[in-house]
């Protein structure tokens, strides 16, 4: 029995009940904490190298420490809450993330920071699928879409505030608070979940976890980052070939498991869809492409040209704002025209954002005139193509395998942005303490801007090419096994063996990875 089946024999409360609402609540502040962090940590860093003499090499490790971890283990992640419980999982990963982000703020030298930055990566990956789990398994059948498209879009305000937010405390209190905060408001959810959340799991669940494949997963891409960073400092063979082969090693060996598992933690099957192969890459491409933006742009700005902290924040405010407003338009585009369009033009246009952000420079820098225009134009771009993005990788596959589709989408998000943090002061020539320098800075900025915007527009060939026009037809036809306007006679468990899920998170403003469905009919959120 899978996460949904199991939720469609218990799940019996209304979003519109007292229980309902406090599930919600919990479940979108403790997702929403998770978001936060990833857009708020980025605008810190430049006060936090000044802050504990950190190397470049040492706040590429404070983001992807936390990547690494989330990454290696999210696909994992979902799958206990499953065998021990839901609500234990969640609030066992919202006190770990809450302990590791004390940790965090308490820090006093870089490897402190990135160690706890790590562990705060396991409490992600518990906590993220996790709530989703709490949300897909606690209501209704005829509730459930309703509060997972609220619980997408609720919990995506986090990751509009947190730039806003990360700005305020890093110029107010200072770069620890936006560690610290964390910590009231994972005792928040914690209490809201002891006291009102039902508990629930899924007692024919079976098999052993692959702890093995989650291991080899995490030292592969520990060994490729370990490279990539030393590559920029002081390379030589024991810094950057061995780490190299070590994590390439690995990674074969965690595809040999995968293969011969009976229960892995990435079904290799999922790939023989050449659509789904064909929308990850895609995934890599785009979310290689905002990560570097996301790593260069606060540097560039408080760095080169002297902005504050909360200025550089807001800075990406815009495009949070428009991913709100405009994803599940698009959405509905897409349903009508197809995504081949979407995914091929909402990248250009991201593209073009990305070769306007090279406009933003020491002392001649208006916000109105340079930054606003670039990032107004990014973030219709990102509007444009992430909702068909979520949409044809779970039109890709069979509906009982679009909760793992739609993990491994997320998943390689997260990974992309883990090489590119890597990847990119190796490519732009900006290395150890270098970051301190504007004239430095700028000149490494306007050699990222171009790589960035041509990962997205590699991502649209891609599209173009790859993408048939007709990739969602089976997934209105089908979709979980109902057609329009049946819902309410059909129910969420009614669905046909061939159909395709569709997306319900229709609202979402991350802009760190796409969001995590639930799956039609009888998917897990992850595997």
């Amino acid at each position: 029995m899978t996460t949904a089946q199991a939720s469609q024999a218990g799940g019996s409360v209304r979003l519109a009940s007292a229980t309902g609402r406090w599930v919600l609540a919990c479940s979108v502040l403790g997702s929403g904490m998770a978001m936060l962090d990833g857009t708020v940590v980025n605008i810190a860093l430049p006060r936090l190298g000044e802050d504990l003499g950190a190397s470049l090499a040492t706040l590429q490790w404070t983001v992807n420490g936390y990547l690494l971890t989330l990454a290696g283990l999210i696909l994992l992640g979902g799958g206990l809450g499953d065998r021990y419980g839901r609500r234990r999982v969640f609030v066992v990963g919202v006190v770990w993330f809450a302990l590791a982000s004390a940790l965090c703020g308490a820090a006093q030298n870089g490897g402190m920071l990135i160690a706890a930055r790590a562990l705060q990566g396991v409490g992600g990956a518990l906590l993220t699928p996790g709530s989703l789990a709490l949300v897909q398994s606690t209501f209704r059948p005829q509730d459930r879409a309703r509060a997972v498209g609220a619980w997408s879009g609720l919990g995506g305000v986090a990751g509009a505030v947190g730039p806003f937010l990360g700005g305020y405390l890093v110029d107010g209190p200072g770069w620890r608070w936006i560690f610290y905060v964390n910590v009231p408001v994972a005792a928040v959810v914690v209490a809201i979940a002891v006291r009102h959340v039902p508990e629930s799991r899924d007692r024919g669940a079976s098999g052993s976890f692959d702890v093995p494949g989650a291991v080899l997963a995490a030292l592969a891409l520990a060994g490729i980052t370990y490279a990539l960073i030393a590559g920029s400092a002081r390379p030589s063979v024991l810094t950057v070939v061995l780490p190299a082969v070590g994590g390439l090693a690995c990674g074969a060996a965690f595809l040999r498991t995968e293969r011969r598992r009976r229960h892995p933690m990435l079904p290799l099957t999922v790939f023989s869809s050449r659509l789904f192969s064909a929308m990850n890459l895609v995934t890599v491409c785009l979310y290689a492409a905002i990560g570097g933006v996301l790593f260069v742009l606060p540097v560039q700005l408080q760095i080169a040209a002297g902005d504050s902290a909360l200025r550089a924040g807001l800075a990406t405010l815009p495009v949070t704002v428009l991913m709100l407003l405009l994803s599940a338009p698009a959405g509905a585009l897409a349903q009508r025209i197809g995504p081949r369009l979407p995914l091929t033009v909402g990248p250009l246009v991201a593209a073009a954002g990305m070769l306007l952000l090279t406009r933003v420079s020491p002392g001649a820098t208006s916000y109105w005139l340079d930054v606003l225009p670039a990032v107004v134009v990014q973030g219709l771009g990102m509007s444009l193509f992430v909702a068909p993005l979520t949409a044809t990788v779970l039109a890709s596959v069979d509906v009982d395998h679009a909760g793992v589709a739609s993990g491994v989408n997320n998943a390689a998000a997260r990974i992309a942005q883990l090489l590119v943090v890597a990847a990119l002061p190796l490519l732009i020539g900006l290395s150890d303490q270098a970051y301190r320098s504007p004239h430095k800075v700028d000149t490494a900025f306007g050699r990222a801007m171009p790589i960035c915007a041509g990962l997205c527009a590699l991502a649209a060939l891609l599209a173009a090419v790859l993408v048939p026009r007709g990739a969602l037809e089976e997934a209105v036809e089908g979709g979980a096994g109902e057609q329009p306007g049946e819902g309410a006679a059909q129910g969420a468990g009614a669905r046909a063996p061939a159909g395709r899920a569709r997306p319900e998170c229709t609202a979402h403003c991350g802009v760190t990875a796409p969001p995590l469905e639930p799956g039609g009919g009888g998917s897990e959120p992850s595997a």
